[in-house]
C-alpha cells in the first residue's frame, strides 16, 4: 500500500513516524520549509509520552506531482489551506485511492449524503475540494491526540491517543475497517464510528471554547477569573446548534467543563498557530457553527462576539488590516 502524509506538521509528523516505524506501507511525505529539510535529511522523530519513535519516509518532497498514485492520503493541512491543494490531492489519489482529511472542526464534506449535498461556502469557497477530490473518495476522522512541533522534524505528543474513523454517509465499509487496522497496527488507538458527525460535534464542543480563547489570550490554561465562564457559554451555545442539526449531545457533554484547569497542559492548535504567526482554522471551528446557528435560528450571543475578534486576529496574522 502506498501512503502519503500530505502536510507533515504536528499531527502529520506523528502519523508519519508511527506508520513508517510499523512498516505499514510505502510511506511518503509532502512537506515544506524547515520541516521538509529536516525530514529529508534526518527522518521524522516522535516523542510520544516519553517513547521515541523514528522513521525515514520513502520519499520527501514539496511537490506531490513527484509521487506515484497513492492508495491512502492523509491530508494534515489546516482547514483553510486544503482547498488550495485540492487539485494536487485529487491527482495524487490512485483510481481507488482514499483521502482522509485530518482537520479540526466541521469538515468540508459535511453535506455529502445530506439533502443539500453540496460544498459549504465557508470551508470550500469555490467547491475545489468537492469537485477535484470528491466526497465519495473521502473517509472522515476525529482525532483526540495533542501534538506540537518541538523542532523541525521532531514532534512531541502527550496525552490522549484516540482516532475515530467513519464514512461520511455512516455506512459500514471495508475501507474504514482497513484504515482502523492500519492505524491500530501502528500503535494508534483507532476505532470505527457508526455516526461520525456526532463524534465531530462532540469534539467541537471543546474546541469551540479552548481554541479561540487560548488564541485570543495566549494562555494555554484558561483558569483565570471569567474565562471559564465565557468558554462554558460557548460550549452551551454549540450544544444548542448541534441539537438543532440533529445531534443532541446535551446529555453527553457537560457545558460547564473547565478549560484545562487541571492535568497536563497542552497548547491548543490555535495558540500554536498564533505563536508561530500562522493563520488559524477560524471558519471550521467557529464560523461554520455560526452559519449553522443562523440557518436553524439559534441564538449564539457569546459566539457572535468572540468570532469577529478571532477573525480580526486571523486577519492580522495574514497581514491584513
Amino acid at each position: 500500500m502506498r501512503i502519503c502524509i500530505f502536510g507533515a506538521g504536528a499531527v502529520g509528523g506523528h502519523l508519519a513516524a508511527r506508520l513508517i516505524n510499523a512498516s505499514s506501507g510505502l510511506v511518503s511525505v509532502v512537506a515544506r520549509g524547515a520541516q521538509l529539510d529536516a525530514i529529508r535529511h534526518h527522518g521524522v522523530t516522535l516523542i510520544a509520552n516519553g517513547e521515541r519513535i523514528w522513521g525515514q519516509p520513502l520519499q520527501v518532497t514539496d511537490d506531490p506531482a513527484e509521487l506515484p498514485p497513492q492508495d491512502l492520503v492523509f491530508v494534515t493541512l489546516k482547514a483553510h489551506s486544503a482547498p488550495l491543494a485540492a487539485r494536487a490531492i485529487g491527482r495524487l489519489l490512485a483510481p481507488r485511492g482514499v483521502a482522509i482529511f485530518v482537520l479540526n472542526g466541521i469538515p468540508w464534506w459535511w453535506n455529502y449524503g445530506l439533502p443539500r449535498n453540496a460544498a459549504l461556502p465557508l470551508l470550500d469557497p469555490d467547491g475545489a475540494l468537492w469537485n477535484h477530490v470528491g466526497p465519495q473518495r473521502v473517509l472522515g476522522i476525529v482525532v483526540n491526540c495533542p501534538n506540537e512541533v518541538d523542532a523541525p522534524g521532531i514532534i512531541i505528543h502527550n496525552g490522549h491517543n484516540r482516532w475515530v474513523i467513519g464514512e461520511p454517509d455512516n455506512r459500514p465499509s471495508e475501507r474504514a475497517r482497513a484504515v482502523v487496522d492500519l492505524l491500530s497496527n501502528a500503535g494508534l488507538n483507532a476505532e470505527v464510528s457508526p455516526d461520525l458527525r456526532r463524534a465531530i460535534w462532540q469534539k467541537l464542543c471543546t474546541n469551540v471554547s479552548n481554541n479561540p480563547l487560548a488564541a485570543l489570550t495566549r494562555l494555554p490554561s484558561l483558569s483565570a477569573a471569567g474565562l471559564s465562564n465565557v468558554g462554558n457559554q460557548l460550549i452551551a451555545e454549540t450544544l444548542e446548534v448541534a441539537a438543532k442539526t440533529g445531534y443532541d449531545l446535551r446529555g453527553n457533554v457537560n457545558p460547564q467543563m473547565s478549560l484545562q484547569s487541571g492535568g497536563p497542559i497542552t497548547k491548543p492548535s490555535m495558540l500554536q498557530d498564533v505563536e508561530a504567526g500562522r493563520p488559524m482554522e477560524v471558519e471550521a471551528i467557529m464560523g461554520q457553527v455560526q452559519a449553522f446557528a443562523r440557518e436553524h435560528k439559534v441564538a449564539t450571543p457569546v459566539l457572535d462576539i468572540v468570532l469577529p475578534l478571532l477573525r480580526g486576529l486571523d486577519a492580522s496574522l495574514r497581514g491584513g488590516i
